[in-house]
């Protein structure tokens, strides 16, 4: 009778670790919560995720590469998690032009871009803005997309 009151108390306090342990998340594999500025395993980041993350390390943004950054708007407080094409990089900043699903054609400096480039899940038509140009923090820079087309890049280099 005396060791079945030890086992008892021995699951018991077993039972408390297990329930701190989930409560202080090493539960879940030891895997960091997922909040807003989480990222993912393998230095990848969700979208909306906050600043300071760049996918690769000691890497970011360069001159022709297409990135998911947060854009800030051009009349008003605030950015947008978009697609952006890097035109450049000096310091902390980079100059880009955002890409829209959006046809603008009315307006100049816009140029239809390849299907697939910039990686959207839904595979929508995308549209390079180059007459409303915006600096964005490297910081803000995501997830890289690839570098754009070769015809697209000359086309934007010629309207500078």
């Amino acid at each position: 009778m005396n060791m079945s009151w030890w086992w008892i108390a021995f699951g018991l306090v077993a039972l408390l670790a297990l329930v701190a342990a989930v409560a202080d998340g090493r539960g879940r594999g030891g895997r960091r919560p997922r909040g807003r500025s989480g990222a993912r395993p393998g230095g990848r980041t969700r979208p909306g995720a906050g600043p300071g993350r760049v996918p690769e390390p000691g890497r970011g943004p360069r001159a022709g590469e297409i990135w998911w950054a947060e854009v800030p708007y051009e009349d008003g407080p605030g950015a947008k998690d978009r697609p952006c094409l890097v035109l450049r990089v000096r310091g902390g900043s980079a100059l880009v032009a955002k890409i829209t699903s959006k046809n603008h054609a009315d307006r100049p400096g816009v140029i239809a871009l390849p299907d697939g480039a910039v990686g959207d899940a839904r595979g929508r038509a995308s549209f390079l803005e180059t007459d409303e140009l915006r600096e964005v923090a490297v910081r803000v820079f995501r997830r890289r997309v690839g570098t754009v087309d070769r015809e697209v890049w000359a086309r934007v280099r010629n309207l500078g």
